[in-house]
């Protein structure tokens, strides 16, 4: 058995300023996607600066979408005892799907900006969302979220304020799953130019199947508990659809172009 590992969830504190990990977990992850945007930019016929400006639209999407779908999916109770709580971010709760959502919105108007089709957009932001994801679930893991199941695996440890027992620490797996190998799997399928869609199916794919199964370890929200035959969660349950979906979007894939663009730069 591990000891959970004493680390205090506000990095710096000037005087009533206090940076908490969590919120840096994000920095990290929208300042890996800008650096390697860059260097692909000009697949899709984007500019250097192009990627900032998209990224500053995904990093709006990913806060209100992340927050508001937490609230509506988990918290609905809270919010409506506690107004002012959806915009207290840096107490944790951000919601995958929410956020997703709220990428997605901010994908179509950018693309329909610059001239893109919707899922060119999304093949090519796809893969920078990783490393994002995973440093996210780090920061939950620094937070005390996430809590694991009971475990007597020799890596399992006891979670604050739950008592002795050893638990998964599932924050840490879908930092690994969600984060590392889906960044992996994501940079070399899309190494190279592939048809339009099948990134961002393999995206939906390969998260919902970690997600997925990372939830047999993870505790439900103690205030939903399980949904149903006493195993299904609400993870579980917003993610089968994205499975359904990324199939679909690989299947539709196959009728598609190679989509690649150059951009103009006589002008």
């Amino acid at each position: 058995m591990l000891s959970y590992p004493a680390i205090d969830p506000v990095a710096v504190s000037l005087g009533p300023i206090q940076i908490h990990w969590y919120g840096l977990m994000y920095v990290l992850g929208f300042v890996a996607a800008w650096f390697l945007g860059r260097l692909r930019a000009e697949r899709i016929g984007l500019s250097k600066d192009d990627v900032g400006d998209y990224l500053f639209y995904g990093a709006l999407g990913v806060v209100i979408g992340g927050r508001l779908g937490y609230a509506l999916f988990y918290g609905l109770g809270q919010w409506l005892a506690d107004p002012l709580w959806v915009f207290r971010v840096w107490d944790g709760g951000m919601s995958f799907h929410g956020g997703l959502l709220g990428v997605l919105l901010a994908s179509l108007y950018f693309a329909h900006r610059k001239g893109l089709a919707f899922f060119t957009l999304t093949d090519f932001v796809a893969p920078l969302v990783p490393i994002g994801l995973g440093a996210g679930r780090i920061g939950n893991f620094i937070n005390h979220e996430l809590p694991g199941r009971v475990t007597d695996l020799p890596w399992g440890m006891p979670f604050p304020g739950m008592g002795p027992l050893a638990r998964h620490p599932s924050a840490l797996y879908e930092a690994l799953l969600e984060g590392l190998v889906l960044f992996i799997a994501l940079w070399i399928i899309s190494a190279k130019p592939r048809q339009r869609g099948l990134v961002s199916g393999w995206f939906l794919v390969l998260y919902g199947l970690f997600r997925f199964v990372v939830e047999f370890v993870r505790m439900p929200d103690a205030h939903i508990g399980f949904i149903a035959f006493d195993w299904l969660t609400m993870g579980m349950l917003l993610t089968l659809p994205m499975i359904v979906a990324g199939l679909g979007l690989i299947l539709w894939s196959r009728s598609q172009p190679v989509d690649v663009r150059i951009p103009d730069k006589t002008g």
